[in-house]
């Protein structure tokens, strides 16, 4: 069944993302944000339309360019901006930061620092509910450089062979850290190899909400009607450096600032704005709402406390011989 196009609320949840992203951006720059930090600008269209096709019951799982994932699937601001100042009133405690976001209430296992690494544990959560005759459906998203890593064909393989209920999303950017994808792929049509597993496949327009949305309803449809996996790639493109870290010398200014008159954002938001469904003072109201979150959010981690130096070895453990 299609889910009806609520436009505000789509709008909202790009700008909440965008606006969050900018605020990290600015903290990691004063020092209260530590590690490495990896941005969303210019990707909100995929998170927030993607996210609506999925249920509460549903698990997702996301790489480690993951706080627009976070925001879409639900975890709050207040504890997600905790996480990120490492403070213990975290969504992961503290212990996560930035990259290894989850959330076990939302069902948003991570957050996965390595590439790919994501993609056969997708498989293992398909596989339990399969063998558990569960209704759900395991969302897994990653970029395009994890096309590349054999996890990334084994989890294909076995999701196909085995039928799993598994949506495999693959958010192509274009480069893969600092690599072009024409670079380290000799075939650059990822549905191509997905339809190589037999796995239904099609690429959409990842700078267009509406179409996101749409591409992944159908395949959340058709994995729960058939229970067989699915593959979407969404063709979009990040605004930002690969991380905070990264002197960004393998791409245009040029080829960026092209990009960013497609972005997601504005071309939305001047959709609303013809069709009647917000003015400029519905506009400004959202971000006012939003920076108002934001600066809630900001103040809850700042408030927020180290964990105890004597937790430290709390959930570590090690495995000793007889």
């Amino acid at each position: 069944m299609t889910v009806p196009v609520d436009r505000v609320r789509l709008l909202r949840g790009m700008l909440r993302i965008r606006r969050f992203e900018e605020k990290c951006a600015e903290l990691y720059s004063a020092g209260k944000i530590r590690g490495f930090l990896h941005l969303y600008i210019g990707e909100e269209a995929v998170a927030t339309g993607a996210m609506q096709a999925l249920q509460p019951d549903d698990a997702v799982l996301a790489t480690y360019r993951e706080h627009g994932h976070a925001l879409a699937r639900g975890i709050g601001a207040n504890v997600l901006m905790a996480e990120m100042y490492g403070k213990q009133e975290g969504c992961s405690r503290g212990r996560g930061g930035s990259m290894h976001i989850f959330d076990a209430q939302t069902r948003f296992y991570g957050g996965n620092a390595i590439v790919a690494g994501a993609l056969p544990m997708a498989a293992g959560f398909a596989l339990a509910d399969k063998l558990a005759n569960r209704p759900r459906v395991t969302a897994c998203f990653f970029g395009e450089g994890a096309v590349a890593e054999g996890e990334f064909h084994e989890a294909m393989n076995l999701a196909s062979l085995w039928k799993l209920p598994v949506l495999f999303l693959c958010e192509n950017n274009l480069y893969a850290m600092g690599t072009a994808l024409a670079r380290s792929e000799a075939d650059v049509d990822l549905c191509e190899k997905a339809r190589s597993y037999r796995m239904p496949a099609q690429a959409v327009d990842g700078m267009d909400v509406e179409a996101v949305m749409a591409a992944t309803q159908t395949a959340v449809s058709a994995v729960r009607a058939c229970g067989g996996p699915q593959f979407i790639e969404y063709k979009t493109y990040r605004f930002r450096a690969h991380s905070m870290f990264d002197p960004e010398l393998y791409r245009s200014k040029t080829e960026v600032e092209q990009w960013k008159q497609r972005c997601p954002i504005v071309a939305y938001t001047r959709l609303l704005e013809a069709s009647g469904d917000i003015d400029g003072a519905g506009l400004a109201a959202l971000e006012q709402a939003i920076a108002a979150e934001i600066g809630s959010a900001v103040a809850f981690a700042e408030a927020g406390s180290w964990e105890p130096v004597s937790q430290l070895t709390r959930d570590v453990y090690t495995l000793r011989s007889a």
